[in-house]
């Protein structure tokens, strides 16, 4: 039960932070993944900061604030491709 706590907690927060930084969802697969590397490098941050979160809602936000990090430091490193759609 813990690993579809996980997943899901994973797809929830990778979804999230996909729609405030792009826009749009990068795909169930593409969202369980962001999310779970959000998670990780969320909980770097807040055990950094000496926060700890508890329960299944706080760890969707440390997730969240993790995955946005994650895809705004991706974003850096990467050129938007946008106009392939016109072409």
């Amino acid at each position: 039960m813990n690993i579809l706590a996980f997943l899901l907690v994973g797809l929830l927060a990778g979804w999230i932070a996909s729609v405030l930084m792009e826009g749009h969802g990068l795909g169930a697969l593409g969202d369980i993944i962001v999310g779970i590397i959000g998670a990780i490098l969320g909980g770097m941050i807040f055990n950094l900061f000496g926060v700890y979160t508890y329960g299944f809602w706080p760890s969707v936000g440390m997730s969240v604030v993790g995955a946005v990090v994650f895809l705004f430091l991706l974003g850096l490193f990467t050129t938007p491709s946008k106009t392939l759609g016109k072409l």
